[in-house]
């Protein structure tokens, strides 16, 4: 029975978000589904299977700081088939540190408004700690920039992992 894309899996918009996810259900059983990816990797490709996990990501070759990767947990469901839930995602590394620049500007940002309060309290200048507050703000807007560019970058192989999902799902069963 050949596979045909199913009426509730939505294709991939245009304008790809942080971290977007999908979900659609096959009619096939979990193992096959799961032997299926462990023996599709093809190069610029890397197939890793842990449990009902499936990662996808791209060989040394062919990555670059801000290559995505694609996650997918297949689980079964009631009726015999599987329900294969997808989330695309930066390098776990990258995502991590982007995560602690953020805590860290955060952080700081708490700490001068802290210091600010007191300085403001005990009637002593403070226009440093405002004026470290607001080059925190900007700092934030050039992160955000900064992650906006980078998930622009890796939009092209994001719909590349995508296009391999689809493909080894439609050529392998």
């Amino acid at each position: 029975m050949p596979w045909k894309n199913p009426s509730n899996m939505k294709a991939l918009p245009n304008d790809i978000v942080l971290r977007p996810r999908f979900q659609m259900d096959i009619p096939y059983l979990k193992e096959t589904l799961l032997e299926t990816f462990e023996k599709s990797a093809r190069i610029p490709f890397i197939v890793k299977r842990l449990d009902d996990h499936v990662f996808i990501k791209f060989n040394v070759d062919h990555i670059h700081f801000w290559s995505p990767q694609l996650h997918l947990e297949i689980n079964d469901t009631e009726d015999g088939q599987s329900r294969i839930y997808g989330l695309f995602g930066p390098n776990p590394t990258l995502w991590t540190f982007f995560m602690f620049l953020h805590f860290g500007v955060a952080t700081l940002f708490i700490i001068l408004g802290i210091w600010a309060y007191s300085s403001a309290s005990l009637n002593k200048p403070f226009g440093i700690q405002l004026g470290l507050m607001l080059f925190m703000v900007l700092l934030w807007f050039v992160l955000y920039a900064f992650g906006r560019a980078g998930r622009h970058k890796g939009k092209p192989q994001m719909h590349e992992l995508y296009d391999f999902m689809k493909s080894t799902i439609e050529s392998y069963l």
